[in-house]
């Protein structure tokens, strides 16, 4: 490694380390005003109104977007439009959230009076404790550092960092207390593969009727073995005699093997005799997420799908999974 390599290494831990101080120390600081704050944006009818300038704004618009999608409905606000304009946008069910390492943003000083006009509440998240924000705020949460990570000292870094981590504090303690479940969060992110793994159900990914693996139990292994291969999901269902609907075992690739170590007659040997009799079954309610925690916490490829009534509905194997992407 070169010289030049190890001061680059040693320049990148050493903000690292800056920043994760920085993050540590705050940790003294959730307290009574936090859980204050935090009061406030639960008993918020209307939207918590972030705003910040500069690097400030950048952070306070990731905390908004973060309120936004665990359940506490959220916008940001340009200090600076809200002079000419923007600042009709908040009502007076609203809560606003400043964001000001200085706590002297002159931007947001100039609509603190219509803010305390329309008589709402104002939490600031400041880096000095006794600037104008923090003075005028109904809960200051204190977000100062000891030093930036910056040589300079000029560039936000470890102070930015400390306000980003205190409003997912925030928006992350909402989110318990609110209750606020999976099924939740997918429905504010029903796109992408995210909203993929918390909205799909099993029932989306199965297959039915006759793409069912399935043979009697009084059927051959080769039998089986010939369903597992015309149908491509690397098992097979085993139902009761008579009853196509009543599931009694499996036979996986994993029971053939084992099958041809003992050296069975695959002709002459009925696949009840072989199959798995304790077996995983997944309802078609169920979501998809859930079974991919089955399929790798029992290392299996495929399983059989029940309804309520425990009767066999379905199948579906892995790659059914990776293909809907899931996984």
């Amino acid at each position: 490694m070169s010289e030049n390599e190890q001061k680059l290494i040693s320049l990148g831990l050493a903000v690292l380390e800056i920043e994760a101080q920085a993050i540590t120390e705050l940790t003294k600081r959730i307290d009574q005003k936090f859980a204050a704050a935090c009061q406030i944006l639960l008993n918020c009818e209307g939207r918590v109104v972030v705003t910040g300038m500069g690097k400030s704004g950048h952070i306070g618009k990731k905390i908004s977007a973060t309120l936004s999608s665990t359940g506490t409905p959220s916008f940001f606000l340009h200090p600076a439009e809200a002079s000419h304009g923007d600042i009709g946008m908040i009502t007076r069910k609203d809560v606003v959230l400043a964001l000001s390492n200085s706590g002297e943003t002159e931007e947001i000083i100039h609509i603190l009076p219509l803010i305390k006009r329309l008589d709402i509440p104002f939490i600031a998240l400041t880096g000095v404790s006794n600037s104008t924000l923090a003075k005028m705020a109904d809960i200051n949460i204190d977000v100062s550092v000891n030093q930036e990570a910056c040589p300079l000292g000029l560039a936000p870094t470890a102070s930015t960092t400390a306000s980003l981590a205190m409003g997912d504090a925030l928006a992350i303690a909402l989110l318990e207390v609110r209750g606020f479940t999976a099924d939740d969060f997918a429905k504010s992110h029903p796109a992408g593969r995210l909203g993929r793994r918390l909205l799909l159900k099993i029932e989306d990914v199965m297959h039915i009727g006759s793409a069912i693996p399935s043979v009697s139990e009084e059927a051959l292994l080769s039998q089986a073995l010939i369903e597992m291969t015309q149908k491509r999901l690397g098992m097979t269902t085993v139902v009761k005699s008579g009853h196509p609907d009543t599931l009694i075992g499996i036979f996986t690739d994993g029971d053939l093997r084992r099958a041809l170590d003992k050296n069975i007659d695959i002709h002459q040997t009925p696949i009840h005799t072989v199959m798995t009799k304790n077996f995983k079954t997944v309802s078609t309610f169920m979501l998809a997420a859930e079974a991919v925690n089955i399929m790798e916490t029992y290392k299996i490829t495929g399983l059989p799908v029940v309804n309520e009534q425990g009767k066999l509905v379905g199948a579906f194997n892995i790659h059914d999974l990776f293909r809907a992407g899931v996984m």
